[in-house]
């Protein structure tokens, strides 16, 4: 097994002042509890696929789930540390989002850190269900940018001990509301704003180009400027904490009173979620597989039936001195799994097709790769 740290190095490491659910997102120690795909809004900028966007379907990580004992069988399997609620806007699936909250924190104990965005500016009288469920810390994602119609549910949510922020996506055609956006919030009982980077996604990517957004770079899916003005938010609100002039506009402004943490694009792909996978990998991987530091699973395998499988196990352990435990049999897609060294010393020994397979360390271990070692076959 490849050991690695419960706290692996990070390309954009916490800052002392980020909430704990984003330090263990950061980590890649955090479930991404999917609780429905129901929304009462149609943001264009919404980066959800087909696939998941306005139906009632729960998801664990990449997992479906058709109960929270699926939900709770994922976090062991990644070893979580906590979740985080999203959808879709769980406030769509009240009931079941508190059934949620209630049966993790249930599960693992009031550590097990919980928090949950919404769109919704919900009865103030539910805040206390979600604090007695056990809500760790709650993230408003504010329509239209309007912070006003929001001020009594966060002031509830602060009040009931939650920790209660903002969290938007930096637009870059919208700079002027975004900058004026910083005063309107320093008169809510907020104690941080999120700013994540627009992304243009499959899902939203007709919408964007609408509005003249291009990607920033070819390595990202960040829209151009939106970064740009997420640094410059960001220095202002840090130099008004430092009681310094502003490097924008010169002027000195008094402390905002909550943090400003900005999130890329590219932080969240290959960051946080390659965090997790490295996680769960470390977690799940078998004797004849290599963690990468992707977080795939890389291992060698060799196609068969079930009326040979046994007999080609057999001489593999005879010819090679193999264990046994270093051969896996997966019905599924018909191969013997094996440590990729075996399959390529065995490779132009046999007839039947031998191949190096990449997963993703999910509970659907999805291939993303798989190139043939011994030339005179087609890959399947």
């Amino acid at each position: 097994m490849i050991y690695l740290p419960q706290t692996p190095d990070l390309a954009e490491a916490p800052d002392a002042s980020d909430t704990e659910g984003c330090i263990q997102c950061q980590m890649g120690s955090k479930l991404v509890l999917f609780i429905t795909g129901n929304c009462h809004w149609q943001c264009d900028y919404c980066p959800l696929s087909e696939t998941r966007r306005d139906v009632d379907w729960m998801f664990a990580n990449e997992r479906r789930c058709e109960n929270f004992d699926d939900v709770i069988e994922e976090s062991r399997a990644m070893r979580a540390t906590g979740a985080g609620i999203t959808g879709g806007d769980p406030l769509m699936a009240r009931e079941r989002t508190l059934e949620g909250i209630s049966r993790l924190k249930a599960e693992f104990g009031p550590e097990y850190h919980i928090h949950m965005y919404t769109s919704i500016p919900f009865r103030p009288e539910w805040a206390g269900e979600f604090a007695r469920a056990g809500l760790d810390e709650i993230r408003f994602h504010l329509l239209d940018l309007e912070a006003e119609k929001y001020r009594e549910t966060i002031s509830a949510c602060s009040e009931s001990g939650i920790l209660t922020g903002v969290e938007i996506p930096c637009e870059p055609d919208k700079r002027d509301i975004l900058m004026g956006l910083l005063d309107e919030i320093r008169d809510l009982e907020v104690s941080f704003l999120n700013l994540n980077e627009l992304e243009i996604t499959v899902g939203n990517h007709d919408n964007m180009e609408l509005r003249g957004f291009n990607l920033s770079t070819d390595v990202t899916a960040g829209a151009a400027g939106s970064s740009e003005l997420a640094q410059e938010m960001r220095a202002r609100v840090l130099a008004a904490e430092a009681g310094d002039p502003d490097p924008i506009d010169g002027i000195r402004r008094d402390p905002y009173g909550f943090h400003l943490k900005f999130c890329t694009a590219v932080y969240k792909d290959a960051g946080q979620m390659r965090r997790r996978f490295l996680r769960r990998g470390e977690a799940n991987i078998a004797p004849h597989e290599v963690l990468t530091d992707d977080g795939t699973l890389i291992f060698g395998a060799l196609d068969a039936d079930e009326e040979t499988k046994d007999e080609w196990m057999g001489e593999l352990v005879e010819a090679t001195g193999l264990p046994a435990r270093f051969l896996l049999w997966d019905s599924k897609n018909g191969r013997i799994e094996m440590p990729l060294v075996v399959a390529e010393e065995i490779a132009e020994d046999v007839d039947p097709p031998v191949s190096m397979v990449e997963v993703l360390p999910t509970h659907e271990r999805v291939e993303v790769t798989m190139v043939l070692l011994n030339g005179n076959h087609s890959a399947s």
